[in-house]
């Protein structure tokens, strides 16, 4: 089914942008798992709409509902069932949308697909508004990766052209992404990010969107997860990353900066460090050698095009009358997605990381976050 994901945590998203709630199902996690409400709540406000000058002024609180599959604060190894009211919908805003498709939106490719059956409300069940239940989801699955030293952090890399500053992608310093998550804007260049603002703000009053790009990291992975060809980590991650509605590329480690330079400048030499892991010297791949993890921080990129909702005025059909009109659109609409796909990238890449290495160990092997089963960049810590 198009809405579910995974081979061994499994997930199942429902809900449309305008119904009465959105929700995921999460199967196939541990038993016995410590649930921190709390930290989930915080992990969903980051992504939340109506707190920045780059969001929609769509008001959600976003506080995930538990309705199954936690007892006692601990996950039960059953199905975990989580939803979220939609307290600020305005349904009414798109009658007028329903025989006129938005440029760049799922509304004529999915009025197609369903014969006309589709919620087509804000984009309905297409909308960015179920990145949301993807959030909740990861923000599960981040908490057990946690406990055994696997973090999963993402920042926004470049908005509109303006990049952020450069990041050691060998040696990453945690702590310094461990405080991004802080941040209204996680970026690690505060300089550039009030060019980046600058900019929401300008093609905001413009009537116009911005997209950019979001690099995320994984650190503490072992070696040895994912499986050849069709079963890789890249291929994995892409199935569901894709997931995302904004999401238009994706790379991995130095991407298409690799695909310009010879193999001698490209590969990564093995070392031993001083503790007597085996690494690399360099991290051009990404932590990603044949579709499994080498040890070192997974490294990828997502594309993030512009909000397709913007006032400028777009041609468009009336599929009433088969004639071209203009449409402006008008509402609450992000200038700017970037900073909050960053959040359920993040959320989304904690699932993948989980479902791969419940794969490769199954749920009785997963262990505790003290059996020493991370690999050679345990986070927080150095190979020096």
């Amino acid at each position: 089914m198009a809405s579910s994901w995974g081979q061994q945590v499994t997930i199942s998203l429902f809900g449309e942008s305008h119904g009465p709630a959105i929700g995921v199902v999460i199967d196939g996690l541990p038993a016995g798992e410590i649930l921190d409400l709390e930290a989930i709540r915080g992990f969903m406000a980051r992504r939340a709409p109506g707190r920045s000058p780059w969001s929609t002024a769509r008001q959600e609180e976003d506080t995930p509902q538990i309705l199954s599959g936690v007892y006692q604060g601990k996950t039960t190894g059953t199905p975990l069932a989580i939803t979220m009211g939609n307290l600020d919908a305005r349904p009414q805003d798109y009658q007028r949308l329903s025989f006129l498709p938005r440029p760049s939106h799922a509304d004529y490719t999915g009025m197609v697909r369903f014969g006309g059956a589709a919620d087509p409300r804000g984009g309905g069940h297409f909308s960015g508004r179920l990145t949301a239940s993807l959030g909740a989801a990861g923000a599960v699955c981040k908490q057990i990766l946690e406990r055994r030293d696997i973090q999963v952090f993402a920042r926004v890399a470049e908005i509109g052209g303006i990049a952020d500053g450069p990041l050691d992608t060998v040696e990453p310093d945690p702590k310094v992404l461990r405080a991004l998550a802080d941040k209204e804007l996680p970026v690690l260049d505060q300089a550039a990010g009030a060019k980046m603002v600058a900019l929401v703000e300008k093609v905001r009053e413009e009537g116009d969107s911005v997209g950019g790009v979001v690099q995320c990291l994984v650190l503490g992975l072992p070696a040895g997860l994912g499986d050849p060809i069709f079963g890789g980590v890249e291929s994995r991650l892409a199935s569901l990353l894709y997931g995302i509605p904004a999401v238009k590329a994706l790379s991995f480690g130095d991407g298409y900066a690799a695909c310009r330079r010879r193999g001698s400048q490209n590969n990564d030499p093995f070392c031993v460090d001083p503790q007597g892991r085996l690494g690399t010297l360099t991290n051009h791949e990404g932590g990603i050698n044949g579709g499994i993890t080498n040890g070192m921080p997974l490294v990828l990129q997502i594309g993030i095009k512009p909000t397709p909702s913007i006032a400028r005025a777009q041609q468009t059909v009336n599929i009433q009358t088969m004639q071209e009109e203009t449409l402006s659109i008008r509402g609450r609409h992000d200038p700017c997605i970037v900073p909050r796909a960053a959040v359920a990238v993040e959320g989304a890449v904690a699932i993948c990381i989980l479902d791969l290495l419940l794969v490769s160990r199954g749920v009785q092997g997963l262990g505790g976050a003290d059996d020493g089963t991370t690999g050679r960049h345990p986070a927080g810590t150095s190979r020096h």
